[in-house]
Order: structure tokens, then C-alpha cells, then sequence
């Protein structure tokens, strides 16, 4: 017979929050969840940087699928678009919605988790909908070292340390890229900045099972305030490094192939150090197939979609970059290169 004194099971949906640096592998991971999980209802918030949404088409569509997916762009979840979270949440969760068996949201590269984790305890209606699972920070294991060592102006916080420091779970990811060596280094580097988050290394955000990251139960307000005692005063400003900002750019008439790669190869090669992030879906001459590209620094993925453009579809190009001191004008006038000529859209 159970205690009269037992805990009644917490029926509030799960969130899981995947944070983690630009081009870490959040993507990735959280197309691997939606294959995976074909029996589950997830719904999927995905907050992007910049001013063009990319990573909800990188998203991947499942026949019949079960999950909704809302976008948040132009603003980092950590602070100018932090109440559409509040608001999209109380709107999936509210009485009479059709039942979740969890939300995912993906956060912006740029976010720092502690906000984010915040929005759970100062909304008082959503706290009664909702709780936080887990913080899932993925780390990018050729990149990362650089990333925490960076220095930013004062006042400005390094998210790639807060990310790690408040995460649950962590997953470091793109363990092909780098030798044993170089794995150690980064695993004790984590270690130094948070030494009780469970971790796994992984490749391409594969070689665990999804129960290590998916309801786990993890997140611990009582640690956090131990971490960070003014956590829940919802007075504190987090702070961007303003060189770091993002372009997007639009282009509604075909791309040469050649052209494009030429461009973005000449780019990485002169700029990929102060190109933290680069993707796009690209309409190009003379192909039905969508092709998708997605860069971190001097790598690059570029081919096919898996989905062709669709009849009666748009076909335009969008393409982001988020960097140092990126300049819009130049690269306006480098994609406009490479439109076909004579061309129509």
C-alpha cells in the first residue's frame, strides 16, 4: 500500500532545452529525436539569430507527423524574443490543446541557458503547465576550446561557458574531427566547468541512447541557485558581444553551382575564423532538388536536400551568416554574383 504521504506523479508536460554553440550539432540532434520518437507527440520551438528563418526547413518534416513547429527569429531566446517562449509554451499547453508528450526547444548558438531556464519559474501560469527537464548542452569538440578561452568585452558573458556550466547533459559531439588527445584536453576543460553533468561523446549527434537526454528529470533549481544565487530575479540584462551579429540574405532568381561554391570556398578560406556559423537552402539553376549547405568556420556540408521544391512552391535562395564583424554590403554584392544570368525567377 503507498505512503499516504507519496508524491502525486507530476502530470506537467517536459521541456528540453538543446543549447550549445553555434554550429554544434542542436540540428542535428533534434532531427535524430523526431526520427526516432515516430510514436511520441513533440512539439518544437526553434529560435533563431538572425532576421531569415533557416533551421525550421533544416528541420526534418515526417510523413504524418505528429509535432508543430513554431519559429522565433530575429532575437535570442536569452533576452529580446524571451516572452514569445512564455507565450508559444502557455498557448501549447493551455486546457482543451491536443496532449504533448513533451516540448523541444532548440535554442540560438548566441543564448545564454540561465534566462532560458528562468522563464519556467517566474511565469506563474506556465509553471503549472510546464517543467524543465533538462538543460542538453551539445559541444562541438574541434571548436570548443577556442570558444570557452574567448575573451569578450567587459560585461559581456561568454555563452559558450554558461552553456556548459549550467548544463544537465552534455554531449560531445563531432568526436571524429580531433584525435584521443585533443578529446582529453576538452573533456577536462568541461570538467573544470561543470563537474557533475553526466556526458557522452558522440558523432553527429549519434552512439548514445535518447533516454540519456530525453526524460531524464535532471534540471535541479536548488543547484542552479547554488551556482547562481540572483537566479530568479528577472531584473538581470544579459549582454551580447555586439561584434558578433548576423546577416541574411535573400535571392529570388536561380544560382550558378559553380559560382556559389566558388564564393563560399574564397570566403572560408579568407574569413572562416570570424565566420562562427553559416547555412542556407539554395535554389540553383537547372535543379528541382533544394540544396542545403551549413558551415562552421573553414567546414562546409553542401548537396541535395531531401525534399525536392514542391509544385507551385517559391523558389528562393536564403542564406545566414553569423560572425565577427560581418560586412552586408560585400556579401550582397557576392551573392548577386552568383545569380545566373539572364535568369528569371
Amino acid at each position: 500500500m503507498a505512503s499516504q504521504t507519496e508524491a502525486a506523479p507530476d502530470a506537467r508536460v517536459p521541456v528540453t532545452v538543446l543549447i550549445g554553440y553555434l554550429g554544434a550539432g542542436k540540428t542535428t540532434l533534434l532531427n535524430r529525436i523526431l526520427t526516432e520518437k515516430q510514436g511520441a507527440a513533440y512539439a518544437v520551438i526553434v529560435n533563431e539569430f538572425g532576421e531569415l528563418g533557416i533551421d525550421d526547413r533544416l528541420v526534418k518534416r515526417r510523413v504524418n507527423a505528429e509535432e508543430d513547429i513554431f519559429e522565433m527569429n530575429n532575437g535570442c531566446i536569452c533576452c529580446t524574443v524571451r516572452a514569445d517562449l512564455s507565450r508559444i509554451l502557455n498557448k501549447l499547453l493551455a486546457p482543451g490543446m491536443k496532449h504533448l508528450d513533451g516540448v523541444i526547444v532548440e535554442t540560438t548558438g548566441l543564448a545564454d541557458p540561465a534566462p532560458v531556464a528562468q522563464t519556467f519559474f517566474v511565469d506563474e501560469v506556465l509553471k503549472e503547465r510546464a517543467r524543465l527537464d533538462a538543460l542538453v548542452t551539445v559541444v562541438d569538440a574541434k571548436h570548443v576550446l577556442d570558444r570557452l578561452a574567448e575573451e569578450k568585452p567587459e560585461g559581456v558573458e561568454n555563452e559558450a561557458v554558461e552553456q556548459v556550466a549550467f548544463a544537465d547533459r552534455i554531449l560531445l559531439n563531432k568526436t571524429d574531427l580531433v584525435d584521443e588527445a585533443h578529446l582529453c584536453k576538452v573533456e577536462a576543460k568541461l570538467r573544470s566547468l561543470n563537474k557533475l553533468a553526466p556526458l557522452v561523446r558522440c558523432e553527429r549527434g549519434k552512439g548514445f541512447a535518447l533516454d540519456f537526454v530525453l526524460g531524464v528529470k535532471a534540471f535541479s533549481l536548488e543547484k542552479v541557485l547554488e551556482m547562481e544565487p540572483d537566479f530568479l530575479d528577472e531584473d538581470g540584462e544579459h549582454q551580447h558581444d555586439d561584434t558578433i551579429t548576423s546577416v541574411g540574405l535573400r535571392a529570388t532568381t536561380p544560382l550558378d553551382m559553380v559560382s556559389v561554391n566558388g564564393w563560399l570556398t574564397e570566403l572560408l578560406a579568407s574569413r572562416g575564423q570570424d565566420i562562427f556559423r553559416m547555412k542556407g537552402i539554395l535554389h540553383i539553376q537547372g535543379q528541382d532538388d533544394k540544396f542545403v549547405f551549413q558551415g562552421v568556420h573553414e567546414q562546409i556540408d553542401f548537396g541535395p536536400a531531401q525534399t525536392k521544391w514542391q509544385p507551385g512552391e517559391t523558389r528562393v535562395s536564403k542564406i545566414v551568416f553569423i560572425g565577427r564583424n560581418l560586412d552586408r554590403t560585400f556579401l550582397t554584392e557576392k551573392i548577386n554574383e552568383c545569380v545566373v544570368p539572364g535568369a528569371t525567377e
